[in-house]
């Protein structure tokens, strides 16, 4: 309409114009009627649409939160499985597991397209690999339910978290096939300049061989060796991007560590061991229950009927410390008095018995009435642990610790330079965040070293059982290491 009225205005006055010029003559014409012509209001100009803002986030908790989002951000698993797991028969877990990002499109990012294309492990479900280099506000609508609304997380995690996941995927995805074969074996990686690496940054926490963290269990013990052997995918995502919910793993991602150096450290941990029956055992012999996670016996031990001077019950009468002691001396050592004492003899000859006669201790060959190993108790794997325990040489501290108690030989700065390097980031600066006791009666790092020294240095030593706690030994700790964190802790509180 306006291009019109302009049109007829145009034309108006070229007649005029026109007129004007005819023979230079005045023509005079009748007299305009004035015309008001209603017109269209003219349109504002509109401002330029702006982009929206560019996401921000830590890819690095983008990758945790792939790995296992509830423990890295410290919430519930939702109940049942997750919707999309209907969907499904291969994979037959259930629960938590069905909520991971990582059980359905892979520790390779490429799903049915990948490793887990088969196994046990397989969904049918694709990978996330396309989505590497696309828009992440993409991404984060599909986290959001855009395109099936059976995958919105948006109820379980915040804008941030998933904004971190996103941006994960946009921007970091790595494509191991480079460096890792679909028969698990290795491409390219060079041993011997991850050994470099691992001694400089890894070793600190997990052990020259990296045995000294358990992120298993006595059932199933799960090292460094066994995940890079295990499952290559899954040990390269996890130290590139840290463990869930532990602070202190850090991200190589964040570091700038190039993809060559992680191949190496792949390479180099691909010949650790995958088990550490010593220590393994060490736990058992501490609390084989709580190590195994089962149920303890219904009854008392059956040769706890035979003494009467320990009244503890139940659980207490089935730990293998309680009748043989801390110190492994049993009567003839600190349990040789008090209200531990039973009587029962030591271990310390075990060491120079054979594999099978120890055995034939443990499963009730020698004496039906010291049977530990059957349903419910020990299992052929956790019997073979303890009598690699019982074998070892289990640690004397006869040169350190007397009869009474009384540590000497500890040097209390070192100890407390030990101690802030290696357990401080757990026990907290003065020993007192983690309590093993209840409110009533605590029961600190400070409590155990002031109170029974010869635990402190079992644990210490083997691991506490059921936790992911380092094993000195593995740790290569020596036992003046070990005694001078003892000198010190036993300077910390105790309530």
């Amino acid at each position: 309409m306006i291009r019109k009225l302009a049109f007829v205005a145009v034309l108006i006055g070229s007649l005029m114009i026109l007129i004007s010029a005819c023979g230079g003559q005045s023509v005079q014409l009748a007299p305009a009627t004035e015309v008001v012509v209603a017109t269209e209001a003219p349109t504002a100009t509109q401002a330029p649409t702006e982009a929206p803002p560019a996401l921000t986030g830590d890819v690095s908790r983008g990758g945790r939160l792939y790995d296992k989002w509830a423990e890295e951000l410290g919430v519930d698993v939702p109940e049942g499985d997750h919707p999309l797991w209907a969907t499904q028969t291969t994979n037959t877990r259930k629960g938590a597991d069905t909520w991971r990002c990582k059980e359905c499109h892979g520790w390779d990012y490429k799903g049915a397209e990948g490793a887990y294309g088969s196994g046990s492990h397989k969904t049918g479900f694709t990978g996330v690999m396309g989505l590497s280099g696309k828009d992440p506000s993409e991404i984060l609508d599909i986290l959001k339910g855009s395109t099936n609304p059976d995958h919105d997380f948006s109820a379980y995690m915040d804008d941030q978290a998933l904004t971190d996941l996103a941006l994960f995927m946009s921007e970091t995805l790595m494509d191991y096939s480079v460096f890792i074969n679909a028969d698990k074996s290795l491409v390219g990686g060079d041993a011997a300049e991850g050994e470099t690496f691992v001694g400089e940054v890894c070793m600190e926490c997990h052990g020259p061989k990296g045995l000294s963290l358990n992120f298993g269990d006595v059932n199933e013990p799960e090292y460094q060796g066994t995940i890079a052997l295990d499952n290559p995918w899954e040990f390269m995502h996890k130290i590139r991007y840290g463990q869930p919910g532990f602070a202190e793993m850090p991200s190589l991602v964040d570091d700038g560590v190039d993809d060559v150096t992680l191949a190496n450290v792949l390479a180099h941990v691909s010949t650790f061991p995958t088990s550490s029956p010593v220590s393994e055992g060490g736990r058992l012999y501490d609390n084989w229950i709580s190590a195994m996670d089962v149920d303890a016996p219904a009854t008392d031990q059956p040769l706890f009927a035979t003494q009467t001077t320990n009244t503890r019950t139940g659980r207490d009468t089935w730990r293998c410390k309680e009748c043989h002691g801390w110190d492994y001396k049993g009567v003839d050592g600190a349990y040789g008095s008090g209200s531990h004492m039973t009587g029962f003899p030591g271990l310390r000859a075990s060491s120079l018995m054979s594999a099978e006669d120890l055995t034939a201790w443990l499963d009730g060959t020698k004496n039906a009435d010291h049977n530990f190993v059957g349903e419910g108790m020990l299992g052929e794997a956790q019997a073979a642990m303890l009598v690699a325990f019982l074998q070892s040489n289990k640690i004397d501290t006869t040169a350190f610790i007397a009869e009474d108690g009384t540590v000497s030989g500890g040097y209390t700065q070192r100890g407390a330079d030990f101690f802030d390097l290696n357990c401080a980031d757990c026990h907290g600066e003065d020993g007192t965040t983690l309590n093993f006791g209840s409110d009533t009666e605590p029961e600190y790092v400070g409590t155990v070293g002031a109170d029974n020294p010869w635990e402190f240095i079992h644990k210490i030593s083997y691991g506490h059982p059921g936790a992911i706690m380092p094993s000195g030994i593995n740790m290569d700790w020596s036992l003046q290491d070990i005694i001078d964190v003892l000198t010190f802790v036993r300077t910390l509180p105790t309530k």
